[in-house]
């Protein structure tokens, strides 16, 4: 455990001291500080407490689990969530834990005790991803049935929602730092920004080559980041909604992303079966992390960036983050 902690701390020393110019860092040597055996099957979800002390995980086994970022101890777990977890999110206020589920229903559970505080129904189809704005009053999700809907979480109900042009499942869903907008991405090569309160369609953002399966906005609302079947992430200028950086490296399908709090790091995986941290501002690969034996279905990094956690079969690797040598 020591040396692998400290293996990590030389290696992000190293990153966060070198010129953006330098080629990246690819190692080996380099193991997760935790390993978690989270679920019976595939991790679908993992999601950090707003102070990343907590990390909840969701599963194709229907279970919800919650551990300590720290050394990844278990304190909770909830069973009575009906089918497989697609995605789950803290609230700000680290109270509730939000998931999403296949049999089309949203829920809500105590993040304490696990016990299911609400149960939002009215997707048609499997309800495929979800965000919490930054006021933790609403719940965006996305679903099979080709829309998303914006629910009041106080009220239980639809505020507001939207239907994508096309047939496809919305695959990924987010807030942008005030909540007034909503970014999808969608089984086509589709980014569409939304009007959260009244469901226009604002923009579309056109560069994948492939379905959308991941997407972000940066805390101060600058940047979208998302990522796609075509094995790319592209951070765009979401003013303008225009590409600043397409980044290249994973050697295969990008399933997963997350910005830091700061907007400094972009950690991302998917089929290949590594981590890779970016340089946020110049989009340069700065890490390779290695330790997945299968594909990597889910990510998540830390406000401050100390931690990164990545879910696969059966696993969830908790790596040091970039941040920690600063």
């Amino acid at each position: 455990m020591l040396n692998g902690w400290f293996a990590c701390v030389i290696l992000f020393a190293a990153i966060t001291a070198s010129d953006a110019s330098e080629a990246p860092v690819t190692t080996d040597s380099v193991k997760p500080l935790v390993t978690i055996k989270a679920h019976a099957g595939w991790v679908s979800s993992v999601a950090f407490s707003a102070d990343g002390k907590r990390l909840v995980t969701g599963g194709d086994d229907a279970a919800i689990k919650k551990w300590v970022t720290e050394d990844g101890d278990w304190q909770m777990e909830s069973r009575n969530v009906g089918k497989g977890v697609s995605a789950v999110a803290f609230t700000p206020d680290g109270k509730l834990i939000a998931s999403a589920h296949w049999d089309k229903t949203v829920r809500l559970c105590d993040a304490t005790t696990g016990k299911n505080k609400a149960i939002l129904r009215g997707h048609k189809e499997s309800v495929t991803c979800l965000a919490i704005s930054p006021d933790g009053k609403r719940l965006a999700t996305g679903s099979g049935d080709d829309t998303w809907r914006i629910w009041d979480i106080a009220t239980e109900k639809t505020v507001a929602s939207g239907e994508l042009p096309d047939d496809y499942d919305v695959n990924c869903i987010a807030f942008n730092h005030d909540g007034k907008h909503i970014v999808t991405g969608d089984g086509e090569k589709h980014l569409i920004i939304w009007d959260a309160a009244t469901g226009e369609r604002l923009d579309s953002l056109v560069g994948h080559e492939g379905a959308v399966t991941c997407v972000a906005w940066s805390a101060d609302g600058k940047h979208i980041v998302s990522g796609s079947y075509d094995d790319t992430l592209i951070i765009w200028d979401a003013e303008a909604g225009k590409p600043l950086h397409t980044l290249r490296g994973h050697g295969g399908d990008v399933s997963c992303l997350a910005i830091s709090g700061d907007g400094r790091w972009i950690v991302s995986g998917g089929e290949d079966k590594v981590v890779k941290v970016w340089d946020a501002r110049t989009g340069k690969e700065r890490a390779t992390l290695r330790g997945d034996a299968d594909a990597i279905t889910t990510i998540a990094i830390t406000r401050d960036g100390q931690r990164i956690a990545s879910g696969s079969r059966g696993v969830v690797h908790l790596w040091q983050g970039p941040a920690a040598a600063d």
